[in-house]
């Protein structure tokens, strides 16, 4: 098996982690307008599924993630200084996760209204980075990009989506099978980029080891119940197969979107392993 275009593989430091991510255009679409950032150097990890058609989508995915990786760049010493204050009530790793993404929120917007050729673009994304010691994992999100977490065989939504179809399914949880099909999918009511300001998402979860956490953009999770993620991942113990696994299962049940994925696999989380990366291919160029 070849090397798949945007495959990337590291290991993280705060926890004993080794993650994998991969992006492919899929079946039916002629662009790819998802990103990915896998900056094992500061524990963050970042999936976003661009919107706005041709290279628009490709744009804002791509502002999203290097906005992301480049705040959490700057402010990897103590004394560095935030665009906007503290909130006590979220942890470090909360604070900095959604201080990112608004600031991405904020760069995508800007450059949708002054480049007419951008006008509407806009992007979902998902974000996640481990405390300091490894034990506990704070994820954030806006749009209909998951994350999932996979512990003793069970596997577990960790978003909500933003999307007219959760939101209906919120209200009428008992609404018909068949009622369920014709509702309308792939419309979020949450993005990155269509106002000056968003509202993110964001919680802490403890971290076991044997934990596996998976980020994706929709053309994955729109593909695959969560049934057959977790049979794919429970057979595919290193992330990099888990991620060539999942998206080529999403291709085949018919790739209708580009599919992004990242795979976490959580070891001991008392060792502090010095992180490594092996760069298969890098993503696409910001």
């Amino acid at each position: 098996m070849g090397v798949p275009e945007g495959m990337r593989e590291g290991r993280g430091s705060q926890a004993h982690v080794v993650a994998a991510a991969l992006t492919d255009v899929g079946r039916e679409r002629e662009h790819n307008e998802d990103s990915f950032a896998l900056l094992e150097d500061h524990g963050l990890y970042v999936v976003a599924d661009g919107m706005g058609g041709h290279s628009a989508g490709d744009v804002a995915s791509q502002l999203a993630t290097q906005a992301v990786s480049d705040f959490f760049r700057q402010t990897d010493h103590e004394d560095a200084t935030w665009p906007s204050g503290f909130n006590v009530k979220m942890t470090e790793e909360e604070n900095r996760l959604t201080t990112g993404i608004r600031l991405a929120n904020r760069l995508v917007f800007e450059r949708s209204i002054t480049n007419q050729d951008l006008r509407g673009m806009g992007t979902t994304v998902v974000g996640a980075t481990f405390s300091k010691d490894g034990r506990r994992l704070a994820i954030a999100h806006v749009g209909d990009s998951r994350a999932y977490r996979v512990r003793d065989e069970k596997i577990e939504q960790l978003t909500r989506d933003h999307s007219l179809v959760s939101e209906i399914l919120a209200a009428m949880p008992d609404l018909p099978e068949e009622q369920r099909a014709e509702l309308p999918k792939n419309v979020v009511t949450r993005a990155l980029g269509v106002q000056d300001s968003v509202n993110v998402d964001v919680g802490s979860f403890e971290v076991a080891e044997g934990d596996v956490y998976v980020l994706c953009s929709d053309g994955l999770s729109g593909m695959l119940t969560d049934e057959e993620i977790l049979a794919i991942l429970s057979t595919s113990p290193e992330p990099k197969l888990a991620c060539l696994r999942l998206v080529d299962a999403a291709n085949d049940h018919g790739g209708e979107d580009n599919v992004t994925v990242i795979v976490l696999r959580v070891g001991s989380v008392a060792e502090g392993a010095a992180r490594t990366q092996d760069t298969l291919v890098p993503p696409p160029p910001s």
